[in-house]
């Protein structure tokens, strides 16, 4: 066993880590069949509009945002996998009532908005719980291979539960779908309550307000982390804003409709999967370093779609972009998880998402108005300018240019 810890198949020779991958995969199948189900069922069965869905969307990833530091905290206090598995309990249940509404044509669009939003809830929890686990499950040396295959395994089902999805609503209903979705997670739950993790990290004793702000000070203390995510959140905001609001029009009026727009999305997923093959067996030294070269690369989709290039090219710059933002990602949480005491990961990681996440939903209103203003071509190269230069400006970080694997 020993020799094979070295081998990109060593976090798997973990049975903590196969719960893991297992729970966290197949949750991650049912979810990516849920936004196709929910927006047909929004425009088919509600007989909504566009609007409507954003609404529902909003309404999950506000409750997100609002809840996420709280999940922090308590996946430090609390058994990670505990956590976890009541999270996707109620993430089920939210799930299983929106589907049984749909199967009985009763739903209502409060309803869904409501129970998006009870999820969304349940999910500010997981993930900080998800993220401060993996140290528990793996030995330090294989923590870059356990990052790069459960983000494979993200990436997949990203690609084959959007296609599921696709088929299961159009062969059924979009309920059907849903109730999948809250089967998965009950199949996860199963999985995460087997894992047998140390009973607690730390000690009860403290006020969530206190350990709130306790991880604040943990947060701004590291100039290399707040720095990383303030660039990431800006980064972020720019880039998702540029291509995700304005690229599907870019491709329907140049590059050939939604077929090449999907093609686009595609080739982006499979730059990811393929940088996750690679980085199950490359690891630089220099982690943080790695991963803001990396970031440049994000600039690349945004460039292509301005002018635009080629079909082509467009789908060859979506794909180095992947590939980039896997680097970065892999590279990011090894960095977190080796310099961060595990009994402070999950508050930390929440910190970190919450400050990556914030400014996306302003990046996605603020798009089309400013398209609007000054036109798309300069709107994609305004974001292409963004990401490269808060990327080059986190360079002035002494730890971002020097911190090392250990």
């Amino acid at each position: 066993m020993t020799a094979l810890r070295g081998t990109s198949l060593g976090p798997f020779r973990e049975r903590q880590f196969r719960l893991l991958f297992f729970g966290r995969t197949i949750s991650m199948l049912g979810s990516a069949m849920a936004p196709v189900a929910l927006a047909f069922a929004i425009l088919n069965t509600l007989h909504g509009s566009p609007t409507d869905i954003g609404i529902v969307l909003a309404a999950r990833q506000v409750a997100v945002i609002l809840l996420l530091l709280l999940g922090g905290v308590w996946g430090d206090r609390l058994q990670r996998n505990h956590v976890m598995v009541a999270s996707n309990a109620v993430s089920g249940a939210s799930q299983a009532v929106a589907g049984v509404l749909l199967l009985a044509s009763h739903a209502q669009l409060w309803e869904l908005a409501a129970l998006a939003a009870l999820n969304g809830a349940s999910s500010a929890f997981f993930f900080p719980a998800s993220t401060g686990v993996i140290p528990q499950t793996v030995p330090q040396a294989l923590l870059q291979q356990a990052n790069a295959a459960l983000r494979l395994g993200l990436n997949g089902t990203n690609i084959a539960g959007a296609a599921v999805g696709g088929i299961i609503v159009a062969a059924t209903n979009p309920g059907v779908a849903i109730l999948v979705d809250a089967a998965s997670y009950g199949a996860a739950a199963v999985a995460l309550v087997s894992m047998r993790l140390p009973a607690g990290l730390r000690v009860l004793g403290s006020s969530v307000l206190h350990e709130l702000r306790e991880g604040w000070r943990d947060f701004w203390s590291r100039s290399w982390l707040w720095g990383i995510v303030l660039q990431f959140g800006v980064l972020a905001a720019a880039e998702s804003g540029a291509v995700n609001v304005l690229g599907p029009s870019v491709a329907k009026r140049e590059l050939g409709g939604a077929a090449a727009w999907g093609f686009v999305l595609t080739a982006q997923t499979l730059g990811l999967v393929l940088s996750g093959l690679v980085l199950l067996r490359w690891r630089p030294r220099r982690l943080l370093l790695v991963a803001t070269f990396a970031a440049f690369g994000i600039a690349l989709p945004p460039l292509a779609l301005a002018g635009p290039l080629s079909f082509p090219a467009v789908l060859g710059c979506a794909f180095a972009g992947g590939i980039c933002m896997e680097i970065f990602g892999v590279m990011w949480a090894t960095a977190m998880q080796q310099e961060i005491p595990p009994e402070k990961l999950s508050r930390l990681s929440s910190y970190d998402a919450l400050g990556s996440w914030a400014l996306v939903p302003l990046g996605l209103i603020a798009a089309g108005p400013v398209a609007a203003a000054i036109g798309t071509r300069t709107t994609f190269i305004g974001a292409a300018a963004v990401v490269v230069g808060s990327t080059a400006l986190v360079l002035i970080s002494r730890d971002v240019r020097t911190l090392e694997r250990r």
